[in-house]
């Protein structure tokens, strides 16, 4: 193939280097435009959050200036939705009399309609790329050509694919003319500042990085600890693809010289984490129910509370269970939440509180900066025991449990809730003895719930609609709530 005029529609990838779509526009083409479109329509039924908006709409502002520098010239389309991008994309097509389009695929259902559909009308004009994995999603398969439903045999599969494949992350393309001026992009309303996450390609391969450099070696021991910086905190920039998997992997490579495959090896946990991403994908492509609200597996006889004051008290941080409280607080001011601490507060909704793990997920994407529909959903289900997992039914977190384990001195849980700033390492999580002593504090709400019951409940309820387990697999595998953190 080979175009005269190509137009090359940015989505989830707002990035030069390693964007198959760009590459090869302008390996191909004489004259390139690019395009995004706002489709803010679109985002609030998805529940996109604001900060995550304002994030998207500063890392814009960077792509169009190094799209300027390769004298490409970008437009942005404000307030569509997938249905109406379908029309303006064909309208631009036309009026600018460009040969052909390219653009990098997206998961999730109406983003494969919206795609078909654009594939209807301009038929052989359009030219798909894989950008948003390191394998292309639907090509870790069993022999059978069935798909893995449990991570780890899938993890194993993966490795074997890899070693066939070339992974290896594309450059920069080639400049299509002197450098121009795009002009800045316009913003659109009320967000939430995001500018503690500096937007733009080169501020995340610089975090990447810094990471490598020092703390991927040490992250399968310091990465459960929320008190530490001892995680990537790339999984903002992975989200709206702004860095890619294959850029990770590389970065890993170039540090360690080589790409570690087994538990032991350094770097194999942050490696894994990639692969859970992909496997959240993975189950995305064979299974596009999940972008429906289903659940992976049936849950005829799981009978879900919907007690809106539980949940408020969860959402607004104040359950009584101090590490859930600081984890809750931390996500609503920042946007952020350490993925052991989502993990926690996931199963503390679902098994404790045996709500709906929907409302869960909703709430997380209204509110992360790094929300992403595969990542979310896939670990609120493994949370909840509904997803893609071996034995979930008795895996219920101890809030205090883990809160001693993971945060032993309390300094996660002081930085988010003041009212604990006195209480020493022993008492601060589990506190009520304490507040009956200090009266003076007693505005930290008592639990909520007794988790020793609540644990009691959980199971008696899960165990009602066991689904035999098979022995063969690992139940235990502990996968990221969100993509890399």
């Amino acid at each position: 193939m080979s175009s005269k005029k190509s137009l090359v529609w940015f989505r989830n990838d707002l990035r030069v280097r390693d964007n198959p779509a760009l590459f090869s526009a302008c390996k191909e083409s004489l004259s390139v435009t690019a395009v995004f479109f706002d489709c803010s329509k679109q985002w609030s039924i998805h529940g996109k959050s604001p900060i995550q908006y304002h994030f998207v709409e500063q890392s814009l502002n960077h792509l169009s200036q190094e799209l300027g520098e390769l004298g490409i010239e970008f437009m942005v389309i404000p307030g569509s939705t997938f249905k109406e991008s379908v029309s303006q994309i064909c309208e631009l097509m036309e009026e600018g009399d460009y040969d052909h389009l390219y653009l990098n695929q997206e998961p999730g259902w109406n983003e494969l309609q919206r795609d078909n559909e654009l594939c209807k009308r301009l038929a052989n004009r359009c030219y798909f790329f894989n950008s948003d994995c390191v394998i292309k999603p639907g090509d870790v398969t069993l022999d059978s050509g069935d798909f893995y439903k449990v991570f780890t045999p899938y993890k194993n599969r993966w490795f074997q694919v890899l070693s066939t494949q070339n992974y290896e992350p594309l450059s920069k393309p080639k400049p299509m003319g002197e450098p121009i001026v795009n002009p800045p992009l316009e913003q659109s309303g009320p967000k939430k500042d995001s500018s503690n996450w500096p937007a733009g390609e080169q501020s995340a391969l610089a975090r990447l990085d810094e990471f490598c450099n020092l703390p991927l070696v040490h992250y399968s021991q310091n990465r459960d600890f929320p008190a530490l910086s001892a995680t990537s905190e790339l999984s903002p920039y992975l989200a709206i693809g702004v860095i890619s998997p294959k850029q990770c992997l590389a970065a890993v490579m170039n540090r360690l010289e080589r790409l570690p495959t087994e538990k032991s090896e350094e770097g194999y946990s942050w490696v894994n984490e990639i692969i859970w991403r992909e496997f959240y994908r993975h189950l995305l492509y064979f299974k596009p129910s999940l972008s429906k609200g289903e659940s992976f597996k049936a849950e005829p006889e799981l009978k879900w509370q919907y007690d809106e004051h539980m949940f408020q008290q969860w959402a607004d941080g104040n359950t009584g269970y101090p590490i859930v409280d600081a984890a809750m607080r931390c996500l609503n001011q920042t946007g952020f939440m350490h993925n052991r601490l989502r993990m926690v507060v996931a199963s503390f909704l679902t098994k404790d509180l045996l709500i709906d793990w929907r409302w869960g997920e909703s709430y997380f994407m209204k509110q992360l900066i790094d929300g992403d529909f595969a990542a979310n959903n896939g670990g609120w289900q493994w949370a909840s025991g509904t997803g893609a997992d071996a034995a979930p039914f008795f895996r219920i977190f101890n809030p205090t449990t883990q809160s001693q384990k993971f945060d032993p001195k309390g300094q996660f849980i002081k930085r988010w809730i003041p009212e604990l700033n006195s209480a020493n390492a022993k008492d601060i999580h589990a506190p009520e003895a304490w507040l009956e002593q200090n009266s003076q504090y007693a505005n930290y709400p008592s639990p909520i719930v007794c988790h020793k019951r609540a644990r009691i409940v959980a199971l008696n309820t899960y165990q009602s609609r066991k689904q035999s387990i098979d022995k063969n697999e690992q139940p235990f595998d502990e996968p990221s709530n969100t993509q890399l953190l």
